[in-house]
């Protein structure tokens, strides 16, 4: 197809790539012949993901990364640039659930939530704009969420993080747009992935609720990112068919 050919050869980073939504999307763009920075805090497992893509059309190439460290994402970006030559998107994915009240939650991993979730988006931001503006074009995807548009019990630090990636989306776009870079948010209701099998209320929500597969959320990022020049997706949100949260 014309428009995923616009992905071959395009450099960029996903963060939380080693499993789940982040690596499903690498998967898919160096499939369609991107060439992409696998970042995961889990270096060992990021290092096997890459691994395991080295047979497609596009690279992969992996990078241990703490998005809550802006040394760290500073670095991330840096070897997009050397391996690559430069970046032309990067996916701001890398995220931690929780599920808590907040008369009774534990403060500090509320602190890990809001550092990973939302500050780690801010920091993939600053990182990777100044060298899209450089250039003069680009592609920040942020990995949003149904979480950020309405609201239910029992999530409600992720619930107000994800609201803030919204809210940082919109105001990036403003900013953004002047110098040719594309701001997309990708919004998808429950998807079926590791890390909401590993607690039980995930697990719980998987049995009652509809859910996405992590292949749906990794096709509307190629949407994203394969449109021409002057065309640019603000804001996608992908619902499952069924009961939902």
């Amino acid at each position: 197809m014309e428009e995923l050919a616009r992905l071959k050869g395009l450099r960029g980073v996903v963060t939380g790539a080693a499993r789940g939504i982040g690596h499903g999307c690498a998967a898919e763009l160096v499939r369609c012949g991107a060439n992409v920075v696998l970042a995961d805090l889990d270096g060992d497992a990021v290092d096997a993901s890459a691994n395991a893509l080295e047979d497609l059309d596009g690279s992969a190439v992996a990078c241990e990364l703490d998005v809550r460290s802006w040394d760290s994402v500073e670095r991330a970006i840096a070897r997009c640039t050397d391996a690559f030559g430069g970046i032309d998107f990067v996916v701001a994915n890398a995220g931690i659930g929780n599920y808590s009240a907040l008369d009774t939650g534990d403060p500090e991993e509320w602190r890990r939530v809001i550092e990973t979730n939302l500050l780690g988006v801010l920091y993939t931001v600053r990182a990777a704009l100044p060298v899209m503006k450089e250039q003069g074009s680009g592609d920040i995807v942020l990995m949003a969420s149904i979480a950020g548009r309405w609201t239910w019990v029992g999530e409600p630090v992720y619930i107000t993080a994800k609201w803030g990636v919204v809210g940082l989306g919109w105001a990036l776009r403003k900013e953004a747009l002047a110098y040719g870079v594309r701001v997309t948010m990708i919004e998808p209701g429950m998807v079926d992935t590791p890390l909401v099998r590993a607690t039980p209320e995930g697990r719980s929500e998987l049995e009652r609720f509809a859910t996405l597969q992590i292949d749906d959320v990794a096709r509307a990022v190629v949407f994203a990112l394969s449109q021409p020049d002057g065309v640019a997706i603000s804001e996608l949100m992908i619902n499952p068919v069924g009961p939902e949260l």
